[in-house]
C-alpha cells in the first residue's frame, strides 16, 4: 500500500530528462522542511492505493518514462516494490529523493536523483553523505541554490567528493523567483565547473503555482 498525493502525465521539468514526456507518481509525506519547498501540499494530502492501482494508473498513460517523487518517496517502504514493478514493465524509472535517507535499497536499474541540501534550505545537517558512495554512472546529484553561499557550498561538495566522476550528472538548480539563473550560470562559468544549470521547466511552461504538471 502507498499513500499517493497525485499521479499525472506532464513534461519532465528537471534532471537530464528535462523536456521529455513523463508520468509522475508523487507520494505523500516528507520529514524535511526546506525553506524553498514548492510542494508543501504533499506533506499530508493523499489517498491510500494498492500497488496494483498505482501500476495500472501509470500504464494507462503509455509513457516509457516514470518519476517517483514526493514529498520524500523513500519514507514509504512499499516504494521499492513499486519501482521494481515499473522496471518489470519495461519503464525507465527515476526516483527523486531528498538525500537524507539511505538509497541502498533502490533497485540498481532505477535512476537516482539525489538532492544534496544546501545551507539555504535549512536542512543541510540532514545529508546522508554515504549515499554518494552508492551512486552509479546513471545517477544524478542535484543542488538547489538559493544564493552565493549555497553555490559555494555546492561547488566545494562536488570538488571534495568528485561528484562528476561518481555519477552521470551534477545539477545546479536556482530557487525559482529567488536566484537569477543568469547569476548562477555566470558563477559556474567563472569557476569552470562541470555542472548543468537546471531551471524548473514546468514552471516556465505552466506557471509556478500550477499543480499536476
Amino acid at each position: 500500500m502507498l499513500t499517493v498525493n497525485e499521479i499525472f502525465y506532464s513534461i519532465q521539468g528537471e534532471s537530464s530528462f528535462s523536456g521529455c514526456p513523463c508520468v509522475f507518481v508523487r507520494l505523500t509525506a516528507c520529514d524535511l522542511r526546506c525553506s524553498w519547498c514548492d510542494t508543501t501540499y504533499a506533506f499530508d494530502e493523499g489517498d491510500v492505493k494498492t500497488l496494483d492501482e498505482v501500476v495500472e494508473r501509470v500504464r494507462a498513460f503509455s509513457c516509457p518514462l516514470i518519476e517517483i517523487s514526493g514529498g520524500e518517496p523513500l519514507l514509504q517502504s512499499d516504494v521499492y516494490s513499486l519501482m521494481q514493478r515499473l522496471l518489470d514493465d519495461g519503464k525507465t524509472v527515476l526516483v527523486e529523493t531528498g538525500g537524507h535517507i539511505d538509497v541502498s535499497r533502490v533497485p540498481n536499474a532505477v535512476i537516482k536523483v539525489v538532492d544534496i541540501k544546501c545551507p539555504g534550505s535549512g536542512e543541510s545537517s540532514r545529508i546522508c553523505w554515504a549515499n554518494l558512495d552508492l551512486l552509479s554512472e546513471r545517477d544524478e546529484v542535484k543542488f538547489v541554490i538559493k544564493d552565493r553561499a549555497d553555490y559555494e557550498f555546492a561547488r566545494d561538495v562536488i570538488k571534495k567528493y568528485q561528484c562528476e566522476h561518481r555519477c552521470g550528472g551534477v545539477l545546479f538548480s536556482p530557487v525559482h523567483g529567488v536566484l537569477d539563473p543568469a547569476d548562477l550560470s555566470s558563477w559556474i562559468l567563472s569557476d569552470r565547473l562541470n555542472a548543468r544549470v537546471q531551471i524548473q521547466l514546468h514552471k516556465y511552461i505552466w506557471g509556478e503555482n500550477t499543480r499536476g504538471v
